[in-house]
């Protein structure tokens, strides 16, 4: 089988601590056809100078400057300067398998275009993962071995932002990292939602995912809560809102009231539930907070959820497959 070019797309800045290992990770690939596109997001510490080192030793390390600002315009130029055939991304502070880039290659290449490779992950960190971080790596391998990423897409990212990799058209077809939105790894995952390329189902950890205090989607305000909401009410008015039903919002914490209240701006119909004794009968923004069991009268429900609950989660899904509604289709938990 031929070994196509992969061309990996590394935004840095500020991470000395961790770039070497990082490249060290790409040097040590089983897969060899491959070609560093890394951009210095205006770095104050030793990361270029470092990276530089590499590049020297290394011709398939091609270092360059962000002309803009950001990781979306370090993603932009990275891909603007590259020749693969296949695209990837990596993050500057994590470490690669040494089989990842085969086995993602590999895939693609059995399967073809319109597919989209993505690996399980392991984060770590020197001072131990929290609980929920460990939620979110057991969550998401367990959809990513089934093939199964989207039928979760509006509760949380469902792509790993550095352990995917499609075929170049793919990736010029749905028009990646543009426009400049944040955050970008959740938006990406949403055009690949989009473009319906198909998730290869994977049992293989290919990533280790770093984890520390000043990590950059732990500390930029791009990757703060207030952005995520929005992106998924846009893309589910645009993907999977239709019109001809009824549309529920289940909730009236912060999440449910700003849904509502943007549903009410775009003069988007909708009705108001919740389990809450306390809140039913309420008037928010106009609309009477209504009991959720009124869902069970509608003939064609469609559901926005923001009960972050877990177990009330599971309650909700278990009554709504008893009604015989479809994930996706007829309900999505937004958190």
């Amino acid at each position: 089988m031929q070994n196509l070019l992969v061309s990996i797309l590394i935004p840095f800045k500020n991470t000395q601590e961790f770039i070497g290992d990082c490249i060290q990770s790409i040097i040590n690939q089983t897969y060899t056809n491959w070609e560093l596109i890394i951009i210095d997001d205006n770095s104050t510490d030793t990361s270029f100078t470092m990276v530089k080192a590499f590049a020297k030793k290394d011709s398939r390390i091609k270092l360059f400057k962000n002309s803009g600002s950001g990781i979306i315009d370090a993603l932009q130029l990275a891909f603007s300067k590259s020749e693969g055939d296949l695209i990837t991304r990596m993050d500057s502070d994590d470490i690669m398998r040494p089989n990842k880039l085969e086995v993602m290659a590999a895939s693609l290449m059995h399967h073809g275009k319109g597919n989209l490779a993505v690996g399980l992950v392991h984060y770590f960190a020197e001072e131990g993962i929290k609980a929920g971080y460990k939620s979110y790596e057991i969550w998401l391998n367990a959809l990513t071995k089934k093939g199964t990423n989207y039928s979760e897409i509006y509760k949380e990212c469902v792509i790993p932002s550095p352990c995917w990799m499609l075929y170049r058209d793919d990736f010029i077809a749905c028009d990646a990292f543009n426009p400049n939105r944040y955050p970008e790894d959740y938006d990406l995952a949403f055009r690949f939602y989009k473009h319906g390329f198909t998730c290869i189902p994977c049992n293989t950890i290919l990533h280790d995912w770093r984890d520390y205090s000043h990590r950059t989607s732990r500390t930029n305000e791009h990757y703060a809560e207030n952005h995520f909401i929005p992106l998924k009410l846009d893309y589910f008015l645009e993907l999977d809102y239709i019109p001809e039903k009824t549309l529920f919002v289940w909730g009236a914490g912060n999440k449910g009231k700003f849904i509502a209240k943007t549903l009410i701006e775009k003069q988007i119909d909708f009705e108001w539930i919740c389990d809450n004794p306390k809140k039913i009968g309420k008037d928010i923004y106009g609309k009477i907070l209504r009991p959720f069991k009124d869902l069970e009268s509608v003939k064609h429900p469609q559901s926005i959820i923001t009960v972050a609950n877990k177990e009330a989660q599971q309650d909700i899904r278990n009554y709504l497959n008893a009604l015989k509604l479809k994930s996706v289709e007829d309900y999505v938990f937004f958190c």
